[in-house]
């Protein structure tokens, strides 16, 4: 696959549009990961509000991947629940190994990454940020 393929025109707007960019004031939880075959690194603040994310942020080092992944994820799991990000995610891993739809609403844009299916190696990158948010919301309830 080239790399035009791979980082098509709605991946390449997600990542410009960085969504949630930043630091949060007073998160609940926090949480950093790396991805050791790549190299990115993401770091996710989340404010919790009872069960729902109030407030989402993300620092981003890592490939464009990466950061549309961020960016998607700071728009769809605003109002969401912990476990509706991690019901994502796990469309998000269906998506990518089998080509299984995303699902309608907040997370139908989770399609941009149908191309990265092909890639094995670039998984890591795109769940990346799910894992990171579910390690901070995981925190945050302590």
């Amino acid at each position: 696959m080239t790399a035009d393929a791979l980082y098509q025109e709605a991946i390449v707007r997600l990542a410009r549009e960085a969504r949630g960019a930043g630091r949060l004031e007073a998160p609940d939880g926090s949480a950093t990961l790396d991805n050791p075959l790549c190299g990115d690194r993401v770091t996710v603040e989340v404010r919790l509000r009872g069960s729902r994310i109030e407030a989402l942020a993300h620092q981003v080092r890592g490939c464009i991947l990466c950061e549309a992944a961020a960016s998607l994820l700071c728009r769809a799991a605003m109002g969401g629940t912990g476990g509706d990000a991690r019901e994502a995610r796990r469309s998000l891993t269906e998506l990518l190994c089998s080509g299984a739809r995303p699902p309608a609403g907040a997370w139908e844009d989770l399609a941009a990454f149908a191309p990265v299916g092909s890639v094995p190696s670039r998984h890591g990158c795109v769940l990346l940020p799910f894992d990171a948010l579910g390690e901070a919301v995981a925190r945050a309830k302590g």
